[in-house]
């Protein structure tokens, strides 16, 4: 799920994140070409703070959009900006407005424009299927059935005194102490669908003249459902709410894109289908690159294939902002965080890089303290710039005697930062550099087809990618001892060259070590 309040109560009670399904997509029919992008997934309080009060803004965010440039994505897909009684920004109070603390609706336009200039696409998360105390549609409709947002949330007695609640409770904590309710939209209401409709046609397209000058180039849909929440109130969604919504946004911007963050954390085939999904998040292919197990890696892969129509696309990703971090999944192991990376970004499908993922950042949601939105502070702690974590700009906005900051995971001169790591030649940060470098330098890494080798019991996964006669070979010890992989003669026999170093390569006679990962391409 995506709160932190959402995205915790969901896992802890509901949701069951399958961790080594997925499946088959070395063999996979040949599918539609979709456009070629590396998202990088930005917590916009926790990015850079440009005026002092330690809260990420927009400002900030566009001060460092030449660092995301020079990094090698391409799309930022932010978290939402929208005014909400939470850290987080899910569960508004105003759905048409930016959160003061992040700045202005200028200071958002200024941002999507400059990030156009560079050539950078944005992406909106948006939210809108609940609505915090305070929002006009619950204060002007709390014991006054007759008013004019009477139908736009769901009731539970005919006088609106009672709200149709989140998950059943009338109150969910924030980080700071307060409770808040939370209230089920009506989805269903025909002024409700043409109001988000509306909206979402203002974030793409705010001149109406369907440039997209200053309009996001697609959306995250958080928490999609056909039946929301499962209570049978909200039914039919995606057909009556999402594929008309979608076909509206479409005809005013052919190529707007729309991500779906499946509710149920699987393969998302029922919202690339039903839902007209072009993107969903590969959760299961995820739950198998934290463990770095080379059988479920191939399963994964090939399942996820399997069901992933033609012209859709699965996001492939090691962090985002609702899972621990991978640096800590993997046991703070620098050559493991490497390897995954590197499977990451040279898998077919679309990276996602989670901010400071780059750098290692490390981040455990808590699990020994009462359940509030705080409890995944750790995996959304603020970027590091500087070595100094208190340095200028470094928005730790979540700074007190609470455990989000006294048992935070960065600590000044830890050697986490791009400041430290750009000094070091073998820092993960130049090796997430290099990895972007090759994918946008070789064609078949961006488009071409795949094929999973050494389909065996071996520990080293072999994946090649070709468009042609472009080949790059991908080999990663995932054992713990030596190994050398098992390629076929086919293979073997062209003539390869090291990628990541110098010279020539010679794949049959490669012994890796445990974790090593080598690239090899031909001319």
């Amino acid at each position: 799920m995506n709160t932190a309040c959402l995205s915790t109560v969901r896992r802890l009670l509901f949701l069951l994140v399958v961790a080594a399904g997925y499946a088959h997509a070395s063999d996979g029919p040949p599918r539609a070409r979709a456009p070629d992008e590396v998202f990088y997934q930005i917590f916009e309080r926790s990015f850079y703070d440009s005026n002092g009060d330690r809260v990420g803004d927009l400002k900030g965010l566009t001060s460092k959009l030449d660092y995301l440039k020079q990094l090698g994505v391409t799309s930022i897909l932010l978290t939402p900006l929208q005014p909400s009684p939470y850290y987080h920004n899910y569960f508004a109070t105003e759905f048409k407005a930016i959160d003061p603390a992040y700045g202005s609706m200028d200071d958002y336009f200024a941002f999507v424009r400059a990030a156009h200039t560079r050539g950078l696409k944005v992406y909106r998360d948006e939210e809108f299927q609940y609505v915090a105390e305070g929002h006009p549609w619950w204060r002007e409709s709390i014991g006054q059935p007759k008013s004019r947002y009477a139908s736009y949330l769901l009731w539970r007695d005919p006088s609106h005194r009672v709200v149709e609640p989140f998950m059943d409770k009338p109150k969910w904590a924030a980080y700071d102490g307060r409770d808040y309710g939370i209230a089920m939209v009506d989805l269903k209401q025909p002024a409700v669908k043409q109001y988000f409709q509306e909206l979402l046609l203002f974030w793409a397209d705010p001149h109406g003249d369907g440039s997209g000058a200053d309009g996001v180039d697609g959306f995250r849909i958080d928490h999609m459902m056909d039946d929301l929440d499962n209570k049978g109130l909200n039914t039919h969604l995606f057909a009556d709410f999402w594929t008309p919504m979608f076909q509206a946004l479409k005809a005013r911007r052919p190529a707007l894109r729309i991500i779906a963050e499946q509710s149920d954390w699987g393969f998302g085939q029922d919202w690339l289908v039903r839902g007209h999904a072009d993107m969903v998040f590969a959760f299961p292919l995820r739950g198998a690159l934290i463990q770095l197990d080379k059988q479920a890696i191939i399963k994964a892969v090939r399942d996820t294939a399997a069901i992933t129509p033609a012209g859709k696309e699965q996001l492939i990703f090691l962090e985002n902002h609702d899972v621990d971090r991978f640096m800590s999944a993997v046991g703070d192991d620098p050559a493991r965080a490497r390897a995954g990376a590197a499977i990451a970004l040279l898998l077919k499908g679309t990276p996602l890089i989670y901010y400071g993922q780059e750098l290692g950042m490390r981040g455990r949601a808590f699990k020994n303290i009462p359940l509030s939105d705080g409890i995944q502070i750790p995996s959304r702690e603020a970027f590091r710039w500087k070595a100094d974590l208190m340095a200028t700009g470094s928005a730790i906005w979540y700074q007190g005697e609470q455990p989000w900051w006294t048992q935070r995971f960065s600590r000044s001169h830890d050697g986490v930062s791009l400041e430290e790591e750009l000094a070091r030649p073998d820092s993960l940060y130049r090796w997430y550099r290099q990895l972007l470098a090759l994918r946008q330098a070789r064609p078949e890494l961006r488009e071409g087809d795949q094929r999973l080798l050494c389909d065996d019991r071996s520990d080293v996964l072999c994946l090649l990618r070709e468009q042609g006669s472009r080949k790059t070979l991908l080999l990663v010890n995932l054992g713990r001892t030596d190994a050398k992989p098992a390629l076929p003669p086919a293979i073997t026999g062209i003539a390869w060259s090291d990628l990541l170093h110098s010279g020539s390569a010679h794949p049959a006679d490669e012994m890796l070590h445990p974790m090593q990962v080598r690239v090899l391409g031909t001319r």
